[in-house]
């Protein structure tokens, strides 16, 4: 199953990076992309892990990048 999130608050293209990085590693994820020009997140997971991967990935954001937030497009 595919998602797309909007991806607010990210300060450069290298932390996008990064997070993406952090995403990817997440057990369920099967591919993390992150544009930084467009501030978009949209990841593809095991879709009967759905809330269990997002609450995950919302854990690693709040991490990696405190003041980024995320709302589901």
């Amino acid at each position: 199953m595919k998602s797309k999130f909007k991806i607010k608050g990210l300060d450069c293209a290298n932390c996008a990076a990064e997070l993406e990085r952090a995403i990817n590693k997440i057990e369920g994820i099967n591919s993390a992309s992150i544009s930084f020009m467009t501030e978009k997140l949209e990841i593809e997971y095991d879709e009967s892990r759905k809330n269990e991967v997002l609450e995950k990935v919302k854990k690693v954001i709040k991490k990696e990048e405190p003041d980024v937030k995320l709302e589901e497009i």
